[in-house]
């Protein structure tokens, strides 16, 4: 899963963090793998014209290639930088959005208000939403649909469990 739990003690009560994270089937060893065997593969019908004038004619597509996946790879590892923060204690409930190039987006709350929603349609399949009755935001869009999901279920306990120990 995308995204991970953690608890911890604080002298005001319990607290509740929830880290999440676009995810990436990729990792960075891979890509230096994709990125070898495509020039290996490109390198092959090239040793058939060596020493000729049509290499010449091949050798610039061949690199435009290898420069585009790497550009589309590169790319993607850039968007999963994308971050969410929840930190949930008996008097607040803040959500913070990392996205590159912009600033942080900060959604604090009282927990007792907070309810998450899952709507089947949206934007995306089961579109997973947090509301206090005056704002929603968007939580989790990242994620897939099953995720989501889950996401949910664990989110409403945890809610559940703070106004509990109140």
């Amino acid at each position: 899963m995308p995204y991970h739990w953690s608890r911890s003690e604080t002298p005001t009560g319990p607290q509740v963090e929830l880290h999440l994270w676009p995810y990436r089937s990729l990792p960075r060893r891979g890509f230096v793998w994709v990125i070898s065997l495509t020039a290996g593969a490109l390198a092959l019908p090239l040793l058939a014209v060596l020493g000729n004038r049509v290499l010449w004619g091949l050798l610039p597509f061949a690199l435009a290639v290898i420069w585009a996946l790497w550009f589309a790879i590169q790319r993607s590892y850039d968007s999963a930088a994308t971050h969410e923060h929840l930190i949930l204690t008996r008097d607040s409930l803040t959500v913070t959005r990392q996205d590159p190039g912009h600033e942080d987006r900060i959604w604090q709350t009282n927990p007792y208000w907070a309810r998450s929603n899952l709507r089947g349609s949206g934007p995306v399949e089961h579109y997973l939403t947090l509301t206090d009755g005056k704002r929603e935001i968007e939580l989790g869009a990242f994620l897939s649909p099953e995720e989501r999901q889950d996401l949910r279920r664990q989110l409403d306990r945890e809610l559940a469990a703070m106004r509990q120990t109140e």
